[in-house]
């Protein structure tokens, strides 16, 4: 018998269709012209750059004005709770760093609720205002004196012994109770009662403000009950 053999059909032209059909399906490349460059004048640049400037010092100072009005008390001109409490982290924070000292008092005014029920709001902005001036007079400039909240103010002193800082609350409670006001012909005096944290350190802020608050009670007490004794 005759072996069949199997008949095999020519390879080429088929290679050829399927490579030009390659050919066909790849995408050509197209290569687009550069960009015309703009070119700017050095002096126009400069221009822009001065007037760029000019606008960023504008915000950073708008910034600024809304940030110190954020921490400042509208009525005193003095900071408000925010403020000091941002002061009093900063002097903490130096005094834990090169071991320097300080002291906190927290005074209360006396009687400034019967005097707004009595002769206004007006009137008892009038005594705040005063309090301040008074207060301002016996600290030093690099002392700063806060408004926490309504009747409540604080005082930041630097380098003081416990001795010259209960001293120094002593003369703050001395100068307001010495003011006098006079509201529709009747003179009225206020008064405010002091109370000291010392600022070692260790210190923290929340910390000393809850310290000289419940000394600034408890001394609260003292005099109410001194008034009493009279």
């Amino acid at each position: 018998m005759k072996k069949k053999t199997r008949a095999t059909a020519p390879r080429g032209p088929k290679r050829r269709k399927s490579i030009m059909a390659e050919r066909k399906s790849v995408p050509q490349r197209v290569t687009l012209p550069p960009a015309p460059r703009q070119s700017v004048a050095p002096n126009e640049a400069r221009i822009t750059i001065r007037r760029l400037r000019t606008q960023l010092a504008r915000a950073l100072a708008r910034i600024e004005q809304l940030q110190a009005s954020a921490d400042t008390d509208f009525l005193l001109d003095i900071p408000n709770r925010r403020g000091f409490e941002r002061e009093l982290k900063r002097a903490i924070a130096y005094i834990n760093r090169y071991h320097a000292s300080g002291a906190l008092i927290v005074l209360d005014v006396d009687r400034l609720k019967p005097i707004n029920d009595a002769f206004g709001h007006p009137a008892g902005d009038q005594v705040l205002k005063a309090i301040v001036a008074a207060l301002s007079r016996q600290i030093r400039s690099s002392d700063v004196i806060g408004r926490l909240g309504g009747d409540e103010l604080a005082v930041l002193l630097w380098n003081l012994s416990e001795t010259d800082a209960k001293a120094k609350a002593a003369c703050l409670e001395e100068a307001v109770d010495q003011l006098t006001f006079m509201f529709h012909g009747r003179a009225v005096t206020a008064g405010a009662s002091a109370g000291v944290a010392i600022l070692g350190p260790h210190a923290e802020a929340g910390r000393a403000l809850e310290e000289a608050d419940r000394a600034m009670y408890v001394r609260k007490a003292q005099r109410r009950h001194e008034v009493d004794a009279r």
